[in-house]
């Protein structure tokens, strides 16, 4: 595998601020989801219960902000799909790439932005934004890459970007 100066292979230098692994909400977003999701939590929220409630502050219903990548979560199984379908691929991609079979998410940041709304069709992508160079922790030996989650609604507005501070490594041998 080529190498550039840094120690970082070619094809993952490459993969920096490309938008990766474009993809669509399978259905609309709809409130069913948002009550299983609020019930499940307890989140009592009147702005994700009551209809008059969300009229009055946001103009109609919307999702919990903190919903967004749920709905990008891939299900079990989907008719006619074949294969293995990974939330954060570009995630995995990184690990194979570096040939690292372990890795943490050792942080994460969520930028909330145009509300999610019922009947709405969300796409994301995901984007390499930076690889560290080779780093010893205590859990191994390894590099860190920040991948973010860009999402946007069928209006072509910004509804959030969830980023991924990850750790792949390789144990050490005891």
């Amino acid at each position: 595998m080529v190498e550039t100066d840094a120690g970082i292979p070619a094809a993952v230098q490459a993969l920096i601020g490309v938008p990766q692994h474009a993809e669509e909400t399978s259905f609309a977003i709809e409130m069913g989801y948002v009550y299983n999701t609020c019930a499940a939590v307890q989140n009592g929220n009147p702005l994700f219960w009551d209809e008059a409630a969300a009229r009055e502050i946001t103009h109609g219903w919307i999702a919990p902000p903190t919903m967004m990548s749920v709905w990008f979560r891939p299900h079990y199984w989907v008719p006619g799909a074949s294969g293995e379908k990974l939330a954060l691929q570009l995630h995995f991609d990184l690990k194979q790439l570096f040939g690292m079979p372990e890795a943490i998410i050792a942080g994460h940041e969520t930028v909330f932005g145009a509300p999610v709304r019922p009947g709405d069709r969300l796409r994301a992508h995901q984007v390499l934004r930076s690889v560290s160079e080779v780093k010893t922790t205590r859990v191994g030996t390894g590099r860190f890459w920040v991948i973010d989650l860009e999402c946007f609604n069928q209006r072509e507005e910004f509804v959030g970007r969830e980023s991924y501070d990850c750790f792949g490594y390789r144990r050490e041998s005891p």
